[in-house]
């Protein structure tokens, strides 16, 4: 399930995100390598460490399938030219508060 998406930048900074292999939630790539659902706990890359973390994260596409950078601003937010796809995948659907991955938080 791969697309095309824009090419970043080597200074803008960068998370590597991907879908869940076990229930197809968004996840992100933490610092120590393992995975999260929630954006703000993603490690924020730039330049090479960035291309290094999405190739292991290619590796491991057991736990998470069809990763690929997205980008954030330095503290780590959704930003930049697909914002509103990648808030939506960040937030859950756009539905009713009590349906979706918000109605666990509520």
């Amino acid at each position: 399930m791969s697309s095309v998406r824009p090419k970043l930048k080597p200074a803008t900074p960068k998370v590597v995100t991907a879908w869940d292999a076990s229930n197809g939630f968004t996840t992100y790539r933490t610092p120590s390598g393992d995975w999260t659902q929630n954006v703000a706990e993603a490690e924020v890359l730039t330049h090479e460490a960035a291309d290094e973390a999405l190739e292991a994260a290619k590796k491991d596409q057991t736990r998470a399938t069809d990763p690929y950078l997205m980008e954030v601003t330095e503290d780590g937010k959704v930003t930049g030219r697909e914002t509103l796809r990648e808030s939506i995948r960040a937030e859950g659907p756009t539905c009713h508060p009590n349906y979706g991955r918000q109605a666990e938080v509520n």
